[in-house]
């Protein structure tokens, strides 16, 4: 089945962090990396007080994980990755959300699918984008969410490290 996992970080090296995270997710067993959208960086939102800004990329992958198992692999990685949860929306290394996953709609207190901040928030949206230009991946349509989100700042992150506005 194909899935999409929202990347992100602010703390230590969050490039090196989040290909850490990829290639992590690239070697489970049963998956294969299919794509990867740019890297994003923007102002933390959602959260409380003042934090780094965040990198974020989206990935799409291919697995025979199940949802639950494929986002107990996640929170692995995370934590291998050096991510401590102190609290909830607190800086991190990285992060690994399971934003969709093929035919499966689910609402548990570990799990839901899509995830529900997909079309609220920009740094989900625009690395989307990149991945499904059309504005629909594994059954969402969040093309008409990106005006809502426009008020949030997000830079595109350039190969050569330069920051573009997006």
């Amino acid at each position: 089945m194909k899935a999409i996992l929202g990347l992100g970080g602010n703390l230590g090296d969050p490039c090196g962090n989040i290909r850490a995270a990829l290639w992590a997710v690239a070697n489970l067993c049963g998956t294969r990396l299919l794509r990867i959208s740019r890297f994003y960086l923007s102002e933390a939102v959602e959260v409380d007080g003042p934090q780094p800004p965040y990198l974020n990329c989206a990935a799409e992958i291919e697995t025979r994980l199940s949802p639950d198992a494929l986002l107990g692999a996640c929170l692995g990685i995370e934590s291998a990755l050096g991510r401590t949860r102190p609290g909830f929306k607190f800086p991190r290394t990285v992060d690994i959300d399971l934003l969709l996953y093929e035919g499966a709609a689910s609402g548990t207190d570990e799990l839901t699918l899509p995830h529900p901040g997909i079309l609220r928030r920009a740094f989900v949206l625009y690395p989307l984008l990149d991945l499904f230009p059309e504005g629909h991946a594994l059954g969402l349509s969040f093309g008409n969410a990106l005006e809502k989100v426009a008020d949030q700042q997000i830079q595109l992150t350039l190969p050569d490290g330069l920051v573009g506005e997006w």
